[in-house]
């Protein structure tokens, strides 16, 4: 998703590798343009947030659907940033990639059919559960975009804080309408849980121990995403359709 800016930003770096310290750096093309392509990294990511924020907090009403938006979203940039400064930790970890990538599968799963069991990720009921899910869906999602901002930063903590912080109320704006068109055509929920399969099949196909693999058989690359994002919404749809049979068969028989 972001490997061009990614190499980009590597390269930026390694040319300005002789100058002296980002953070004392007063030259403004040095400041602005890593910051330009931080906020590229995230409007890039916003549209998948949204999703994200659009299906948790689609149970809630009022003012508190907007509490636990901002909420969601606060907590999500908060980590967003921890990740980042820890970037060179994080990146030792093995499996990283694979394990937020089928964590996301379970999540558009879970926000696809609202349910409650489980691990308790699920179209948010009441504010907490949709802003527990909101910052866990990100965290995930954001587990392979934290090198690149890091690296379109050229290591500046400054430059990563500002430019997701400007990234909030596209994030914010975005869920906003998400919800709204929601409401108005209620099969969008399967495009954003299809979106999020295609978020964690690329995450799991970019993890370091498979990608060598993926590279030299894109074919199966391919097919490997369709079978995510078709799984999601064929399990999701069946178990939306058995739970509304279960519904229906209940208010028969207390009825009866």
């Amino acid at each position: 998703m972001s490997g061009a800016f990614f190499a980009y930003t590597t390269l930026y770096r390694s040319e300005n590798a002789n100058r002296s310290d980002p953070l004392l750096n007063t030259s403004v093309l040095d400041f602005i343009l890593p910051l330009l392509n931080i906020i590229f990294l995230d409007l890039i990511l916003a549209g998948d947030n949204a999703i994200v924020i659009g299906l948790a907090a689609r149970n809630l009403q009022g003012r508190t659907q907007k509490k636990a938006i901002l909420l969601g979203t606060g907590g999500a940039v908060v980590l967003r940033i921890i990740a980042t400064i820890l970037v060179v930790w994080l990146l030792k970890i093995p499996w990283l990639l694979l394990f937020g990538g089928l964590l996301l599968i379970l999540i558009a799963y879970k926000l696809l059919t609202g349910d409650s069991g489980g691990p308790n990720i699920q179209a948010g009921g009441t504010l907490w559960s949709a802003v527990r899910t909101i910052i866990i869906a990100d965290a995930a999602m954001g587990l392979d975009n934290v090198i690149a901002i890091a690296g379109a930063a050229n290591h500046n903590i400054a430059l990563v804080v500002l430019g997701l912080l400007i990234s909030v109320p596209i994030v914010v704006w975005g869920s906003t309408l998400f919800i709204k068109l929601m409401g108005r055509y209620p099969w969008i929920i399967y495009i954003g849980s299809a979106v999020l399969g295609l978020t964690a099949s690329g995450m799991i196909t970019e993890e370091k121990r498979i990608a060598p693999f993926v590279e030299e058989h894109p074919l199966l690359r391919i097919l490997f995403i369709i079978l995510v994002i078709g799984g999601i919404l064929v399990a999701g749809h069946w178990k939306r359709v058995r739970d509304h049979q279960k519904a229906a068969h209940t208010g028969r028989r207390a009825g009866g």
